[in-house]
């Protein structure tokens, strides 16, 4: 199915207006004999990845699947291929982000599973099956999502090096979830039309998925890390492109997340050894400048460098195993460095937070002080 102007069939700005759903189920209910399943990928400007992600699909998709293909705004011509390879595909004229095209493509969605995939991305053999038998194993849970493997489809380093990082964050992380990925997750479609839905004010690819899952946690569902279930990440990453994601797509906007939430979630990237590297690594960079004044600082960044090794050294083994001693020791310093940026997003976070929570009480104040003098 092709349309051409989305807006004009789905006018509203997110599902909320959706009729809710309970997955509260009974004990004395049988489980479904079978769960149908909607694979849904938004795509902009997919290129040859989003051909061999659609491949990688329809070879592993079950007869009662359907795949659903977003095209938000592309330009080279994403959404014929998705009629090539029989997905039903929608078109989004003029870009607006990830959110609404997964909203889009869940409203049109017929499965009871909603599978959001990400256009750049292999699934491994199985993985829909796998999606299946999970939610159909257990009537409780509500979502469950995946990781990156440890092979990403790009050789570079810094390619190499952001995936594997991702890989080993989830391998590593416990399976009750306090969050959601869309890269490769899953969501019993009743529940995500009850939760309205991803938030579509984030007009690009951003921490939307990791929103709704604070949202499903508050609401008392349950998440599952699916260890098991992995995809393989085409990306190409270069420096530019790796630190605009993880500085001003992920961390700044995690951490307005995070203050209005407030509290950390001792969880994936957000646990407490994590923090407490960010605290060593600024505690190094203060003592090598303050060497410059006085000589003994460095004994301090040296302690302070120690205790990052020690800190980190699961992640480092990992990286020692999976592609040697060169490859371990140029990622120490992008630890490091990925350390400073997420600390400086958290600082301009919450120094915006803080200002903003501060002016508004004043705003308030004059906008009463205003009604009353209109009233006089």
């Amino acid at each position: 199915m092709e349309l051409s102007n989305c807006t004009a069939f789905f006018p509203v700005k997110s599902l909320s207006h959706i009729k809710m759903f309970s997955l509260e189920t009974s004990s004395s209910q049988t489980l479904p004999s079978r769960l149908t399943l909607s694979a849904i990928i938004p795509v902009r400007d997919g290129g040859f990845a989003f051909r061999r992600c659609l491949q990688a699909i329809v070879e592993e998709s079950p007869p009662s699947a359907e795949i659903i293909v977003v095209a938000d705004g592309d330009t080279d011509g994403s959404w014929q291929v998705g009629k090539e390879y029989g997905a039903k595909v929608l078109r989004i004229p003029i870009p607006q982000g990830p959110a609404r095209a997964r909203n889009l493509g869940a409203h049109e969605a017929q499965g009871d599973i909603l599978l959001f995939i990400d256009a750049d991305v292999l699934i491994h053999p199985d993985a829909l099956r796998q999606v299946e038998a999970a939610f159909h194993n257990d009537p409780h849970l509500a979502a469950l999502f995946g990781s990156y493997d440890d092979q990403p489809g790009e050789s570079n380093f810094l390619s190499q090096y952001k995936n594997l990082f991702h890989h080993y964050v989830h391998q590593t992380s416990q399976e009750e979830a306090s969050t959601f990925w869309s890269g490769c997750g899953a969501i019993r479609r009743k529940v995500f039309l009850e939760l309205g839905g991803f938030d579509e004010s984030y007009r690009k690819p951003c921490i939307e998925d990791i929103e709704l899952g604070y949202r499903m946690k508050r609401a008392g569902y349950r998440i599952r890390l699916s260890k098991n279930l992995q995809v393989k990440h085409l990306k190409r990453w270069h420096v530019r492109s790796l630190l605009k994601s993880d500085f001003l797509d992920r961390a700044l906007p995690w951490t307005d997340l995070i203050l209005r939430h407030r509290g950390f979630i001792n969880d994936l990237n957000l646990r407490a050894s994590s923090r407490l590297e960010v605290v060593l690594t600024y505690g190094f960079l203060a003592a090598l400048v303050g060497a410059y004044w006085h000589f003994g600082s460095l004994i301090v960044a040296g302690a302070c460098a120690v205790f990052l090794i020690i800190i980190g050294r699961s992640v480092y083994q990992f990286f020692l195993r999976k592609r040697g001693i060169w490859f371990t020791i140029r990622a120490i310093p992008w630890r490091w460095f990925y350390n400073f940026y997420c600390g400086l997003a958290f600082a301009i976070g919450f120094g915006k937070f803080f200002f903003s929570r501060q002016n508004s009480p004043q705003v308030d104040r004059l906008a009463l002080e205003k009604g009353s003098s209109d009233k006089t």
